[in-house]
């Protein structure tokens, strides 16, 4: 469910107009919904009711200090994978005892970040990880809390792009040597255990996996606490999958998830952290751009765009699809026609969708690309030296520019040219 829909023929975001917003800050530009980040957030929250449990919003779906905030606002905390996310979350007001620290290539300078603003834990991917972690902590005359990531090897049968818990995958390490690691780091006297982490990829459509998943975890519970350790928290990740087309089934809800979660790990009386990000962001969001041209080609149409692939990546990195509507309601009468949807960078790449049935669009008209909350403004680029496009936070009818449209001066004033070409 979103706050996007359409009143007297135009697409709203909560209350206020679409073509409003355009009007006041030009196209292509994000819109977010605060109504939608705040449901999708309670609905995984009373999934899980009952249980021990911290929901850690996962900042790399959409890192916007606004976005943070809301999350942060409602007692969320935050999953980070950088020295930057962890500067945003802590900016945006996530108390720093419900931030985690995940990620494969943390350095000593972020490892060192984390520990003096005092987070919650670092989900520790590696060796090398758990040595330099050790290292920075003893320097420091402190101890990390620790959970260990471990790669299950499950096939999460979602893309390979965003797959991330088998054995080929670069993330966590072999389940069959956690217990001789997480023996190495209660010998570290940097170091304190307190859990397990586990992610098996992204855009999960099927519970199947995280079961299998969630077993083996219990089951490595149960080993590591026979063996002395004290297993207090489970970290479950993240990766619940959207209705990108709306046409299609729709995935499981959280309250599935939570009812799988309470069968496979419910009796090890552990507090359990879940890492959601597409789920809550993903259909808060849409990308609004205006027709530029439409141009018949040889046997097909495009619709050229002011948006792009550097705005929107996904459709050109994982062939990923988008519902494009236009903001302007058709008529259950009007005639559709198959139509590319592309945009004006220099890139063959730069098609959104082929061949895919829209109402007739004339240059100047509107239209959304939905779903595009999660992996959107926070994947753009400067790609054709195009400025980054804003992104605007609704609330009700209030409207607040949260990241404007840098000047062509303000994105050229980052480059430097050297005194000896001046």
């Amino acid at each position: 469910m979103d706050h996007f829909e359409y009143r007297d023929g135009v697409l709203h975001a909560e209350d206020v107009p679409i073509p409003e917003i355009a009007a006041e800050v030009g196209t292509p530009f994000y819109v977010y919904s605060t109504a939608t980040l705040e449901r999708h957030y309670r609905v995984f929250d009373e999934a899980l009711a009952g249980m021990d449990h911290l929901i850690c919003y996962a900042m790399k779906a959409n890192s916007n200090l606004a976005v943070v905030a809301t999350m942060a606002r409602l007692g969320a905390g935050a999953d980070v994978v950088s020295g930057g996310e962890l500067a945003r979350a802590l900016k945006a007001g996530v108390p720093p005892e419900k931030i985690v620290f995940s990620g494969v290539g943390k350095t000593r300078d972020e490892l060192r970040m984390g520990l003096e603003a005092g987070i919650r834990q670092f989900n520790v991917e590696s060796e090398p990880e758990l040595e330099a972690l050790d290292e920075v902590a003893r320097a420091m005359g402190v101890t990390a809390a620790v959970a260990i990531r471990v790669n299950p090897d499950v096939d999460a049968k979602t893309h390979p792009k965003i797959a991330t818990g088998m054995s080929e995958n670069k993330f966590g390490i072999p389940i069959a040597r956690a217990s001789e690691i997480y023996a190495r780091a209660r010998a570290m006297a940097g170091i304190e255990v307190k859990g397990i982490d586990v992610h098996i990829g992204s855009q999960l459509t099927d519970l199947a996996p995280y079961e299998a998943a969630f077993r083996k975890v219990a089951d490595l519970t149960r080993q590591l606490r026979a063996e002395g350790h004290e297993i207090t928290r489970l970290d479950l990740g993240g990766g619940l999958g959207i209705p990108y087309r709306r046409s299609n089934a729709a995935p499981p809800l959280p309250f599935d998830y939570g009812a799988a979660v309470r069968r496979t790990l419910g009796d090890l009386g552990c507090e359990i952290e879940i890492e959601p990000g597409r789920l809550i962001a993903g259909n808060a969001g849409l990308l609004v751009s205006s027709v530029i041209y439409r141009k018949q080609g040889d046997g097909r149409e495009f619709l050229i765009l002011d948006a792009a692939m550097n705005d929107l990546i996904r459709p050109a990195m994982y062939d990923a699809w988008h519902d494009i509507v236009p903001v302007r309601e058709p008529g259950p009468d009007d005639p559709v026609a198959p139509v590319d949807v592309v945009g004006p960078v220099c890139e063959s790449g730069d098609t959104f969708t082929r061949a895919r049935a829209l109402p007739h669009m004339d240059a100047g008209d509107l239209l959304a690309f939905r779903s595009a909350g999660a992996y959107g403004a926070v994947m753009s680029s400067e790609y054709n030296s195009r400025p980054l496009v804003p992104e605007v936070l609704v609330n009700g009818s209030s409207v607040a520019v949260i990241r404007k449209r840098p000047t062509l001066e303000e994105m050229l004033g980052r480059d430097a040219i050297p005194e000896w070409l001046s």
